[in-house]
């Protein structure tokens, strides 16, 4: 069975949406899109490439996919780990209104995206990771399909976006299995799901 990994950015306030970029997602006339850049250095890109090193296959929604497949197939330097392998690994992309999927080694998931990835989960091995894909991973949340998280958390408050956690996962324990804070601020860490939350009170017992 496959490890389904998530490895999201993420503002201090939850919001998820256009990292990268003014265009990557204005849905909701966000116009915060590239907050990420400031903070990108070094600790950053390791971290990154280290995930990458894990990878066996890729599960990306339809506007990430599509966003990779316009820049990772121009990267063609033999020495960059995230170009290499996203390039080459399997990637399976969740989508009901794409006709098709062109990039290497690519396979449309056109059904019940918590239905497709359930079955890849059983018939996979080794480490399925999601990058962003902010819809999809909402969806596998909420039917407890993501194994491991992978949080880059960023100095910035936008108040306003799509967020990653916003309504609708299983309630979860996480136990956090690792972390690092970057030069410029970003809290890296991971986490995997330990089970069911656990509850108590700090009342004064009789």
């Amino acid at each position: 069975m496959a490890k389904v990994t998530l490895t999201e950015f993420l503002t201090l306030d939850g919001v998820v949406q256009a990292p990268g970029g003014p265009d990557e997602d204005r849905d909701g006339g966000f116009e915060h899109g590239g907050w990420l850049v400031p903070y990108a250095d070094e600790d950053m890109g390791r971290f990154v490439e280290e995930g990458f090193r894990s990878a066996d296959a890729f599960l990306l929604g339809r506007r990430t996919y599509q966003i990779f497949a316009a820049y990772w197939p121009r990267v063609t330097d033999a020495d960059n780990l995230v170009a290499n392998s996203l390039n080459t690994l399997p990637k399976y992309v969740a989508s009901r209104t794409l006709d098709g999927v062109g990039w290497h080694n690519s396979t449309l998931l056109k059904g019940d995206a918590v239905q497709e990835v359930a079955a890849l989960k059983e018939r996979l091995e080794g480490e399925l990771q999601i990058h962003g894909s902010g819809n999809l991973a909402r969806s596998l949340m909420a039917h407890g399909l993501i194994d491991e998280y992978r949080l880059l958390t960023y100095p910035v408050i936008l108040g306003a976006g799509k967020r990653l956690f916003d309504g609708g996962a299983v309630p979860a324990a996480l136990e956090r299995t690792g972390g690092r804070t970057t030069s410029t601020g970003v809290a890296i860490n991971t986490y995997r799901v330990a089970g069911p939350p656990g509850h108590g009170s700090f009342e004064p017992q009789e």
